[in-house]
């Protein structure tokens, strides 16, 4: 399946077509969340942690938990020892969710894939897990990142292999080409969702701010 067949709130996100939409969703979805996505064995947070722990100095500050929903990621990343952290996140109801775990020194309820109110090169390093996949984010929400990320940092992220093979790779060679980034780090496809039938493969990607 090219997309995947899912249901409930997971069909009806990844079949966005508005930003308005995939707000007023996951708002409505923030207090399950994180239950459905255990059940789902949602592995992106875990793989975007090691990937940032083997290419980002442990102190490395600050950082941006970009798409940090309920704070999934934010969590472990303080037990880790990244002592500041930010989260970004298009809906209200998930930030919500995501202040009471007491992991995050700021929250930012804006949508990823236009400018972004944060001077160039502010962040040490960012993190951005299962935002690039269906009807969610797509390549234009890179170049942004890419500027505020400080020069030596890196950005860890998940593609879906739909958005990987339509352009999202052929925007990552163009922003290496060009000297921006270098990319440090690439998985191999892997189900993010075993529990999910219908997921379509994702890989994990690191890249270098040059």
């Amino acid at each position: 399946m090219a997309g995947g067949k899912h249901q409930g709130f997971l069909g009806a996100v990844y079949g966005s077509t508005s930003t308005d939409d995939v707000a007023k969703l996951y708002d409505g979805w923030a207090e399950t969340y994180d239950a459905e996505m255990a059940v789902a064995g949602y592995r992106h947070p875990t793989i975007c942690l090691a990937l940032l722990a083997r290419h980002l100095h442990r102190g490395a500050a600050p950082l941006l938990d970009a798409g940090a929903g309920t704070g999934l990621i934010g969590e472990w990343l303080k037990i880790m020892g990244y002592p500041q952290i930010e989260a970004l996140d298009i809906s209200s109801g998930m930030l919500k969710v995501a202040v009471q775990k007491n992991c995050y020194s700021a929250f930012h309820q804006l949508a990823l894939g236009g400018a972004l109110p944060f001077a160039d090169g502010h962040y040490a390093g960012i993190i951005s897990a299962g935002v690039f996949t269906s009807g969610h984010v797509g390549a234009e929400g890179l170049d942004e990142l890419v500027r505020i990320c400080k020069v030596g940092g890196v950005i860890v992220l998940t593609v879906k292999n739909t958005l990987w093979h339509d352009g999202f790779e052929a925007h990552v060679k163009k922003l290496e080409a060009v000297g921006n980034v270098a990319r440090a780090e690439e998985t191999a496809p892997y189900v993010s969702m075993p529990g999910e039938v219908g997921t379509v493969p994702s890989r994990g990607l690191v890249l270098r701010v040059l």
